[in-house]
């Protein structure tokens, strides 16, 4: 089931990312999409593989494919040609195909079939996207910070603007991601975002306090693509 976010959840995020940026010069950003992908790639991939599968059942056990016509022509007919088996065996590959490919419209299922690696290819590229378009270089230090929530494939990331990767490493965030994915993990998604901006906000407050000059640069609110 798809997890939904509230006026009431955008309204917490937005009060989140304005008390963790109070600390600090930091400007955080909050992104969350149902999906980062459609994945139409991965059914077509299962769906060759049927192709493949029933290719290959036709040569380990051609007499297989003899059967089968039998079964729909009758029995009581001459010896099938050449040419009648491999008709058969083409129209049984395009049926495979085609019934995989509409059996994967249905999104869990493609989602379910589709490798880890792949989801969390896809949503880090996607992240990054993100980031590049509405926070990379908007702020003045380059202190611009993107929390991205992928629901569909309960899958999140985050990504620093130049200043920040300078005195932070990918470790930095352990506890910002793990507290965003048992918030996903439990049904909440609003709850791990928040989790999430409070341990952000940390972090930033303590490699870049809040000064007399910062103003905020980025608006405080929950962005749903």
């Amino acid at each position: 089931m798809m997890l939904q976010l509230s006026e009431e959840d955008h309204s917490r995020v937005s009060a989140a990312i304005a008390a963790a940026e109070a600390k600090s010069d930091g400007e955080i950003i909050a992104a969350a999409t149902p999906l980062s992908d459609s994945y139409h790639d991965v059914a077509l991939h299962w769906a060759v593989l049927a192709l493949i599968a029933v290719l290959a059942w036709a040569a380990i056990w051609p007499w297989g494919l003899e059967w089968w016509l039998d079964v729909f022509l009758g029995s009581w007919r001459p010896e099938s040609t050449l040419r009648e088996l491999l008709t058969f065996l083409m129209i049984l590959a395009v049926l495979k195909f085609t019934a995989v490919l509409l059996i994967l419209k249905y999104m869990p299922l493609r989602l379910a079939l589709t490798p880890g690696a792949t989801k969390t290819r896809r949503v880090r590229r996607r992240a990054i996207s993100v980031f590049k378009a509405g926070a990379e270089r908007r702020t003045v230090g380059r202190t611009g910070i993107l929390i991205y929530l992928s629901m569909g494939e309960r899958r999140a990331e985050i990504v620093a603007d130049e200043a920040i990767l300078k005195v932070t490493t990918p470790e930095t965030w352990g506890e910002a991601m793990a507290a965003l994915l048992e918030g996903v993990k439990a049904g909440r998604p609003a709850d791990g975002i928040v989790a999430a901006i409070e341990r952000v906000g940390a972090v930033l407050a303590e490699h870049f306090p809040r000064s007399a000059t910062d103003t905020n640069e980025i608006p405080d609110k929950l962005i749903e693509l």
